[in-house]
């Protein structure tokens, strides 16, 4: 028998009724979310991989998006890269994408586009860990596995009144222990999904709702402790690191040039304008330029300011200074190389792009003084922060 982490006997196991009444209460409130509505494996599997990073309220118009786009296992696989980083545009870590679209084309390849039924054969897809494995098995071919999330393992803490950190594999196999041991038979999915809707709407990460949890009674955190919402135990978290960068966007005529990111690694295979980060002691516009000038073998001229844009992720935070460049017919031998391309403003807005880069395309759709440029999708006379068309002057009339 394993020890608790902090040296005392392993907790007592949790009542067998934890289980039937978490159904039973899952049964009465759980939510109408879109990958509910059937137990397809991959429309399943699709939301699973979502929520791996996304909170719910968040991911339902990107799911709603994707399966809309991509209905079945092989429409995703016959999509290109570019498409399934579109649609799926706006959810971060798109990695995941990726991976989903991988996977498609090895099922569609090597099991006629049938998603696998058992943990062990969804491990080896491309993408898929230990839980999201767990959870298609369980939800939609009603494995007799638990998936354990943040959400479960928060639940599970307070529970068991688990002190160690959750973060840890050894506590980590401990807690799905624990829920394993109340899991009911044949009721996997309404379980699992049972946990996860109790950890979101109930044992929240902070001020839980105790008084409304239909299984507090089996609760050592709410039994034992003065505060259930202190555990699991947080680590604390230093200051989110910022960076500071600077973007060339050079334009010819209505088009600008813009490049693809590497297939891999963070925003991998998206579009942006040339650029990069700013290093210590330089000024921003020599940064533009020297980025411009290694990315693209392009010597910038004059380059003008056109703001700066802040944009928040979920592990650090950018503050892009934007510059502008015209680039006429000689010296473009460096932006013809593959994987950088001219396009027009609305012809960026059809590719797959980062929240930054939307927004420095939306600083650049003003034009200079609020003019919209040509191809932009912008009437002139607007602004983005107006909203309203500039009220046109009147024509003086002659004296007499």
């Amino acid at each position: 028998m394993v020890a608790a982490a902090s040296g005392r006997p392993p907790p007592p196991p949790l009542p067998r009724t934890v289980g039937p009444a978490l159904v039973r209460w899952f049964a009465r409130h759980r939510r109408p979310l879109p990958w509910r509505r059937d137990r397809d494996p991959y429309h399943v599997w699709v939301a699973e991989v979502l929520l791996q990073q996304t909170r719910v309220a968040q991911a339902a118009p990107y799911y709603e998006r994707f399966v809309r786009r991509f209905p079945s296992v092989r429409a995703l696989a016959r999509a290109s890269e570019g498409e399934v980083l579109k649609a799926w545009q706006g959810a971060g870590y798109y990695a995941r994408a990726r991976h989903l679209h991988q996977a498609a084309r090895e099922l569609v390849e090597q099991r006629d586009g049938t998603v696998p039924r058992t943990v062990a054969e969804l491990e080896t897809l491309p993408g898929v860990g230990p839980y999201v494995a767990r959870a298609v098995a369980s939800l939609a071919f009603g494995a007799p596995v638990v998936a354990v999330e943040a959400n479960g393992l928060r639940v599970a803490a307070r529970w068991t009144r688990e002190e160690g950190d959750v973060r840890r594999p050894a506590v980590r196999r401990r807690l799905a222990a624990a829920l394993a041991t109340v899991l009911p038979a044949g009721r996997a999915a309404e379980f699992n999904e049972a946990v996860m809707e109790l950890g979101e709407t109930i044992c929240r990460p902070t001020s839980p709702l105790c008084v409304r949890c239909p299984v507090r009674g089996s609760c050592r955190a709410y039994r034992e402790t003065d505060d259930p919402g202190l555990l699991p135990r947080r680590a604390k978290r230093g200051p989110r690191p910022h960076v500071r960068g600077a973007i060339a966007a050079m334009r010819r005529g209505d088009r600008w040039l813009v490049q693809r990111r590497a297939p891999s690694g963070l925003l991998g295979g998206l579009w942006e304008f040339p650029g990069g980060k700013i290093e210590r002691g330089e000024r921003p516009v020599d940064a533009a330029r020297r980025e411009l000038r290694e990315e693209t073998g392009i010597e910038a001229g004059r380059l003008r300011p056109r703001g700066v844009v802040r944009h928040a992720y979920s592990h650090f935070s950018v503050e892009l200074h934007v510059f502008e460049g015209r680039l006429a017919g000689a010296g473009t031998t460096g932006a013809a190389a593959k994987g950088r391309r001219w396009v027009t403003l609305a012809g960026l807005a059809r590719l797959p792009i980062p929240k930054a880069t939307e927004k420095v395309a939306g600083r650049l759709r003003e034009g200079p003084a609020g003019r919209a440029f040509r191809g932009s999708g912008s009437r002139p006379g607007r602004t983005r922060l107006s909203g309203r068309a500039a009220p046109r002057r009147r024509a003086r009339r002659p004296r007499r």
